[in-house]
């Protein structure tokens, strides 16, 4: 990852967790009971992008970056279940970014123009 990309991560935790929570799932607008979402969702920012922030939005939780295990192990591994552990390091980096992204108002059409999509 670009040096430069280290300080602005060092600005928004990144969390690891094992799947979406069904909250994070109906915020996204997918039913929480759909169990190919959970194989395919690797990323969420949650919180205010930059771009919006401002003091009215100080009560708000923070801005957080989510990763799941289960999307990116998903994406990772062949139909063996094994894990091609350089795909693995490549869909972390693409997410990672991906979420940055939107921490700083990107949408999802400039990401996948930038090819983080």
């Amino acid at each position: 990852m670009p040096e430069h990309l280290y300080r602005l991560i060092d600005e928004v935790p990144i969390v690891l967790i094992d799947q979406p929570t069904p909250e994070m799932l109906r915020d996204l607008g997918l039913d929480p009971a759909d169990v190919f979402a959970l194989d395919e969702i690797c990323g969420l920012h949650t919180g205010i992008p930059i771009t919006e922030d401002s003091v009215e939005f100080s009560g708000d939780l923070p801005t957080v970056i989510h990763l799941f295990r289960r999307g990116l192990l998903g994406i990772a591994s062949d139909e063996e279940g094994r894990v091609d552990r350089e795909t693995l390091n490549r869909e972390v980096r693409i997410t990672i970014l991906h979420e940055l992204g939107h921490h700083f108002g990107l949408e999802e059409q400039d990401l996948d123009d930038l090819g983080y999509g």
